[in-house]
């Protein structure tokens, strides 16, 4: 008993750790910083909220499951949201300087027609404050952060295209 009192302890601190983490950044633009082209090319996220289209930024890692699962499930629809809400696709990883070289070969097996950059310093994650990925960021058409997710289970990518049409409206 005193187990599942922990647990659900440890539970509602993540909720509301996890509501006070979509409070801090609702409502503010993209941050300016700097992450990396798998290329190597230094690009600043922010000016990803000025390019008049709604974005989503999905933070992952090689060896994170359900972001390689998120990933995969929103590429199968991602021309689709490309076509019908003019939306663009950012997928960050957070794998450090070890492991970044593994992205992309990854990627490019994959097949994901998505922009993907590398943040090797987690200077941007954090930026956004989160411990985990997956960690998800919409933004509108205006560069302003409209809502956050962390984590990630079967059918949230279709809440976050719910979310995404609100936005089209």
């Amino acid at each position: 008993m005193k187990i599942i009192a922990v647990a659900a302890g440890f539970i509602f601190t993540a909720l509301i750790l996890s509501a006070q983490v979509k409070e801090a950044f609702t409502g503010k633009k993209l941050p300016s910083v700097e992450v990396l082209t798998l290329d190597g090319k230094r690009v600043d996220i922010s000016d990803y909220g000025k390019s008049g289209k709604i974005t989503v930024i999905s933070f992952w890692a090689t060896w994170c499951g359900p972001c390689k699962v998120e990933l995969n499930n929103i590429s199968d629809i991602y021309d689709d949201w490309k076509k019908d809400y003019n939306v663009q696709m950012v997928a960050v990883s957070i794998d450090d300087s070890r492991s970044t070289a593994k992205v992309k070969s990854y990627v490019q097996a994959q097949g994901w027609d998505f922009e993907v950059l590398l943040d090797p310093n987690q200077d941007l994650k954090r930026a956004f404050n989160f411990q985990m990925p997956p960690y998800t960021v919409l933004v509108n058409k205006e560069g302003t952060i409209v809502s956050t997710h962390l984590g990630y289970k079967s059918g949230d990518e279709a809440i976050l295209e719910d979310e995404i049409k609100e936005l089209v409206r």
